[in-house]
């Protein structure tokens, strides 16, 4: 099968033709105020505009209002939706798009109950749990607590590098994978090294 990959965390131009060079199937544009990987609606969409066909942008929110949700998808219609909070499915349905649902995976969960919850999703993204953090803690988690058939395609998150991507798609074999901070030379800043080893790992692992 071959593994999808996500680049999240785009704040420019540069690293996003980048990674498209290299191959990303997605990139993912951070749309909380709080994360230092934050990118604006204007710069974002300036972004797309110029992204190749066949790259999918993804609007990863937490919690967001409506108004600010529409000020980004509206600027075209080729977003899709990530909802990185604790979004209902009713609100994940309503903007007319399609969307995956982040889940933070912890011990004890029963992750293909929580799947179940959202069954209009695209896919569902597994990332790892840390209190008050809503993502890109740069952590693993148990990768066994997932299992092996579930009612949604999986994105792997949470953690992944280009040392652990091949071991990961090895245990989990999911649909697609996700990766922020394990690609960057600091926060927002991608390294076109990682990004390459990373990719080639994702795909030829």
């Amino acid at each position: 099968m071959n593994c999808r990959v996500k680049i999240c965390g785009i704040t420019n131009i540069e690293d996003a033709l980048m990674a498209c060079r290299h191959g990303a199937d997605a990139l993912g544009f951070v749309f909380y105020e709080k994360s230092p990987r934050y990118v604006t609606p204007e710069m974002a969409n300036s972004i797309l505009a110029q992204l190749p066909p066949f790259v999918t942008p993804v609007a990863l929110f937490v919690d967001a209002d409506e108004a600010s949700i529409r000020t980004v998808i509206n600027g075209s219609p080729r977003w899709i939706i990530q909802f990185h909070g604790a979004e209902i499915e009713a609100e994940c349905l309503s903007y007319q798009r399609p969307y995956m649902k982040a889940l933070r995976i912890k011990e004890g969960d029963n992750v293909a109950a929580l799947v179940d919850q959202y069954p209009t999703a695209s896919a569902m993204l597994l990332d790892a749990y840390k209190a008050g953090v809503p993502g890109g803690t740069g952590e693993v988690f148990d990768w066994s607590l997932i299992p092996k058939k579930l009612t949604k395609p999986i994105v792997l998150a949470g953690g992944l590098t280009p040392n652990n991507i091949k071991d990961a798609i090895k245990q989990v074999a999911p649909y697609a994978v996700d990766v922020s901070g394990g690609v960057e030379l600091s926060k927002g800043v991608k390294s076109e090294l990682k990004v390459q080893e990373f990719i080639s790992g994702a795909k030829c692992g």
